[in-house]
């Protein structure tokens, strides 16, 4: 090939697809870079060792990529190449198992492509756990046992599991101080998105909280058949359990009295807990959330800190009635910790945001105890869990330590 030739080509493939020559090496006459996106490709007629040959004796080497972050773009991009006239010219005269491979290196890379698209950030990415939520050495840990409740009167024909966190400074001469949590399974892993049970250790250790004995409750489910595999939603996520919205969506009493006639007796044969309303809180997230809320309001003789993040006061079961009935009832003695985020979940039930600005405004306009605390984020636990040992040293602050 003479330089009159490899010119010719070179300005061919720098046409309208946005396609850009370059040859640092003057060794390569077939690459490119691309205008519109970070693309190398680089299809070698003269490399000094290829690894194989054309029938004309002129090698061809192996492709050289480097991916863009738009696949659409370097999708255009290949086809740019696989279009011009000279590199067609001598595929066709390649032997079928070098076309075959050279076909085959396309198509990787426009898949890689694709799979290499990055997600843009979440404003969801700004919440880390602080240190309060990370084990500290020399601090005591608390146990951690698990039970199951498959004999509910209240709620029959489900089963569930809960776990109850006992911490190392337990006296079981001194009733403990007692906190609740809904979709109980997600919140007592150590290692897990809230790490309750590290945060307990810490704190108390620290005697910013009381000796407090946790209780987490899954929701309802149906049991499974005899060979049934485990329920899955259609992402492949394992499915939400199907008594949990009745449980936790519902305004009344019926939840509220499934923990005080059934779950906290049994609480009681393994831990003494304080019967006073002061050292009892309950907390949960989104449908859990309101479920708090909902224990506490019902009988606040019996709780009276509630911790609600991302809660559901939409109409999924009636919830976005909850500031009227605010406003319209007595100020009960509930102290409450609220959290959403901007970008939280509109949808057919409503918006999350707004449900819980409509909600924290009606509390602070009847003078409740009361915390809201907005962000950015969307409808996942990140911020709220970030939050979890502030919001403890603030539901707990006037409690004896």
């Amino acid at each position: 090939m003479n330089a009159e030739t490899q010119r010719r080509r070179e300005e061919e493939a720098a046409d309208s697809r946005g396609l850009e020559r370059t040859h640092p090496s003057g060794e390569c006459p077939f690459s490119f870079n691309s205008r519109i996106s970070p693309l190398r490709l680089c299809v070698c007629l003269s490399p000094p060792r290829p690894p194989w040959g054309l029938p004309n004796g002129r090698p061809l080497a192996p492709l050289s990529l480097r991916f863009p972050s738009d696949a659409d773009l370097q999708i255009r991009a290949l086809r740019s190449v696989l279009e011009r006239r000279t590199f067609l010219k001598s595929a066709v005269r390649m032997r079928p198992r070098h076309l075959l491979l050279a076909a085959a290196l396309f198509t990787f890379a426009a898949t890689a492509a694709v799979a290499q698209d990055p997600k843009p950030p979440s404003p969801d990415d700004q919440y880390k756990l602080g240190p309060d939520s990370q084990p500290q050495t020399g601090v005591p840990e608390g146990t951690i046992t698990e039970h199951e409740w498959n004999d509910s009167k209240i709620y029959p024909g489900t089963v569930r599991k809960f776990w109850v966190y006992v911490p190392a400074q337990y006296n079981a001469a001194k009733p403990a101080a007692l906190m609740v949590f809904q979709d109980g399974g997600g919140y007592v892993k150590r290692d897990g998105a809230w790490r309750v049970p590290v945060v307990f250790d810490n704190l108390i250790a620290k005697k910013e909280m009381p000796v407090t004995v946790g209780v987490f409750i899954n929701p309802g489910d149906e049991p499974l058949k005899p060979g049934e595999p485990p329920r899955k939603r259609a992402d492949g996520r394992p499915a939400s359990p199907k008594n949990r919205s009745v449980e936790y969506d519902s305004l009344g009493d019926t939840y509220s009295r499934f923990l005080l006639e059934e779950i906290l007796p049994e609480v009681s044969k393994i831990v003494k807990i304080t019967s006073d309303p002061a050292g009892r809180a309950i907390g949960g997230s989104s449908s859990g959330g309101i479920c708090a809320f909902t224990v506490a309001w019902e009988h606040p003789e019996q709780f009276s800190k509630v911790f609600s993040t991302i809660g559901s006061f939409t109409n999924i079961r009636g919830g976005n009635a909850y500031p009227d009935m605010v406003r319209k009832a007595p100020k009960k003695p509930i102290r409450v910790f609220q959290q959403d985020g901007s970008n939280d979940i509109v949808n057919q039930f409503g918006s999350w945001p707004e449900a819980n600005k409509a909600m924290a405004a009606a509390l602070d306009e009847k003078g409740y105890d009361h915390k809201f605390v907005v962000g950015e984020g969307t409808h996942n636990p990140k911020h709220g869990a970030s939050l979890l040992p502030d919001a403890m040293r603030w539901l707990w602050r006037d409690y004896p330590k």
